[in-house]
């Protein structure tokens, strides 16, 4: 049987680069969302709300992928509602496709809070992991969606005989709009709000993440590890982190972030502060600057996720990837950490995104 994928989440950052990445690789590729995208050439959109059954059995009527690539979750209140929510929406789709028997492979992409705990015990004093973390670390003690997550994909393949991945990127770096988790484009937006209003681009985080050792996921190398474990024997029933492969400072890339927008750099000054307060008055601002620069979106907050960026910015420890076990197996796609930054803006500036 031809390859034909569903990738869940189609419009994501993750979703829509790995959509790019299968149809290079002439996969026939199905794109599910709520409003599924248009943007990517060749991409097959399915329209469906995987929190209702009987919308996915509509849209999946006549879809009978082979592999099937989750890259999408709701965020909630609650760790308890994350739970309920986005468990539930694997086991709704995985539900859905059960009938077909045409699956293969399902590959789950979820993070490293796998590591870190949910977002309510995010790398906090009494859940702080051993690092750089690896695949074999145990799950904390802790409830976390992305647990229920893997427990449904687990059960599933279970019944229904398919192969399936794991993997748990670090921050992905890479474009989308109206994304949750969005890292890169909350920085060039914030650059770019500095740049116009003279502030300093002031670093907004914990001193540990400043000085200490990182790393990130460029969505496009997340794109190839999904699309290598979905073809490659030895990578069945496995997970997996995926980073680029290097290892920066913050305090090392902060300054060439602000050269490339032309701004004054400001570093760890002993106060952490939050993003989310920085650009809490500024969605008007932003609107003028859209306006002006003729700007395809001038809603801030379909842009920028400051919440998140404080999150992975201000925690109170070094976080860093092994990636030995993938290496070992023959995935060695490595990805410059500055060029992922440098490579994003330059998109949004080509797809008039910032000025």
């Amino acid at each position: 049987m031809k390859e034909t994928a569903l990738v869940v989440g189609a419009s994501g950052i993750i979703g829509s680069n790995l959509a790019q990445e299968l149809l290079r690789h002439g996969w026939t590729t199905y794109g599910l969302a709520r409003n599924p995208s248009t943007d990517v050439a060749g991409l097959r959109p399915v329209a469906a709300d995987l929190l209702d059954p009987a919308s996915l059995a509509t849209a999946l009527a006549d879809v009978q992928p082979t592999h099937v690539f989750i890259t999408s979750w709701l965020r909630q209140d609650t760790e308890a509602e994350n739970i309920r929510v986005n468990g539930g929406m694997v086991r709704n789709l995985l539900d859905a496709l059960s009938p077909k028997g045409t699956v293969q492979h399902v590959a789950l992409v979820t993070g490293l809070k796998h590591y870190l705990g949910p977002f309510d015990a995010y790398a906090k004093s009494g859940t702080l992991p051993l690092t750089p973390v690896r695949e074999e670390h145990p799950r904390l003690p802790l409830n976390n969606f992305y647990y229920a997550q893997e427990d449904e994909v687990y059960a599933a393949a279970a019944r229904d005989g398919f192969g399936w991945s794991v993997h748990r990127p670090h921050t992905v770096i890479g474009k989308a709009v109206g994304n949750q988790m969005n890292m890169g484009t909350t920085l060039a937006v914030y650059a770019t709000i500095c740049k116009e209003t003279g502030r300093k681009f002031q670093f907004p985080g914990s001193e540990a993440q400043w000085n200490g050792l990182s790393d990130v996921t460029d969505a496009r190398i997340l794109a190839k590890q999904l699309v290598w474990a979905a073809t490659t024997e030895g990578a069945r029933n496995q997970a997996f982190n995926i980073v680029n492969g290097d290892v920066f400072r913050w305090s090392w890339l902060w300054g060439r972030l602000a050269d490339w927008f032309g701004v004054e750099a400001a570093g760890f000054d002993g106060t952490v502060r939050p993003l989310e307060a920085e650009l809490a008055n500024d969605t008007d601002l932003w609107r003028e600057i859209a306006t002006r620069h003729n700007l395809a979106e001038p809603n801030l907050h379909r842009l920028a996720s400051a919440w998140h960026t404080d999150l992975d910015l201000g925690r109170p420890i070094e976080v860093m990837t092994d990636m030995a076990k993938s290496r070992k197996l023959g995935f060695l796609v490595y990805q410059p950490t500055d060029e992922s930054f440098f490579d994003l803006f330059e998109q949004l500036r080509t797809d008039r995104l910032i000025p």
